[in-house]
């Protein structure tokens, strides 16, 4: 197996390199960061994918800046809407089968129970319209594709919400946290764990994948303080709409994505994600860099008052 990955240098990306890398099948992994194909431009995407004629071509790249896409939404869909058309189109000229990794942004949040993969989309923000955008490219062009939808994500590389918590308990006797958005965290070292049995299997479909236990940013936050030997009685709820500055994309309130189409062949979820919580916040402070970073990826200063 011969495994192209695209948006190599995000937090995701670094954990499905390794993960590929690891894996007992030994693949050729080819790690494609931002910097060396930007999914954007077609000929740099057909030339790169038609040289090296990957069997599994993961796309994990995008532009996840939640807020930036708001106020950008022609770089928003030229990234995520067309980038995907073009990693699609690619995969399908060399018969790679595809993953393509989308969002819980997909959805308005409107619902009361978890979403299925079978519910309706309705995204609110741009991000959210833009990744869709890259789904119904996937489903033309590439029939077969599985496509993962994943939410909340954290990991030991690039900004999250475990990083920005851990930062500002440096300096702040009170933080506050959106206790009104609820969601799954999903760890990228347990996603991209899933991402390769999915891969390997080459199920095609709509997948939730996320770890198990819906809870808010406000509770998230501390568990995390939690976890780092730290008084989560510092952590204090507030209501989105008392959010300051207030955030230029909406986030669903709830983003809770069943893991349905998983529990329904029988494939084992994914751990609590308590278990990787406790683990990633050991790694940061072992390294010395619970204080580094900031904010990153979908949702993820969606719930914190600056």
């Amino acid at each position: 197996m011969r495994v192209l990955i695209t948006g190599a240098g995000g937090q995701l990306g670094h954990d499905l390199t390794s993960v590929f890398s690891d894996s007992p099948s030994r693949p050729d992994v080819l790690a494609a960061d931002r910097a060396h194909l930007d999914v954007a431009d077609r000929d740099a995407v057909l030339q790169a994918i038609t040289s090296t004629r990957p069997t599994v071509v993961i796309h994990a790249g995008a532009w996840t800046a939640v807020d930036a896409c708001e106020g950008d939404p022609d770089r928003a869909f030229r990234v995520n809407a067309l980038g995907t058309r073009h990693v699609a189109e690619a995969a399908a000229l060399v018969d790679a089968h595809l993953v393509y990794v989308s969002t819980d942004y997909v959805f308005d949040g409107a619902a009361t129970d978890p979403y299925r993969e079978w519910d309706q989309t309705n995204p609110l923000s741009v991000y959210g319209r833009s990744k869709l955008g890259g789904e119904r490219e996937v489903q033309a062009l590439r029939p077969g594709a599985t496509i993962v939808r994943t939410s909340w994500v954290c990991g030991a590389h690039g900004g999250n919400m475990v990083k920005t918590v851990l930062r500002l308990a440096q300096n702040r006797p009170e933080l506050h946290f959106v206790d009104d958005q609820h969601g799954c965290p999903t760890f990228t070292e347990d996603l991209a764990a899933m991402i390769l049995r999915l891969a390997t299997a080459r199920l095609p479909g709509l997948f939730h994948v996320t770890n198990q236990g819906a809870t808010t940013w406000y509770h998230f936050a501390r568990d995390v303080l939690a976890a780092a030997g730290l008084d989560p009685d510092r952590v204090k709820p507030i209501a989105t709409a008392e959010l300051q500055p207030p955030r230029p994309a909406p986030r669903p309130a709830n983003s809770v994505l069943d893991n349905a189409a998983l529990r329904y062949q029988g494939i084992p979820l994914l751990d609590d994600h308590h278990i990787p919580l406790e683990r990633l916040v050991k790694q940061l402070i072992a390294e010395g860099a619970g204080g580094a970073g900031g904010a990153g990826g979908p949702g993820g200063d969606g719930g914190v008052a600056r």
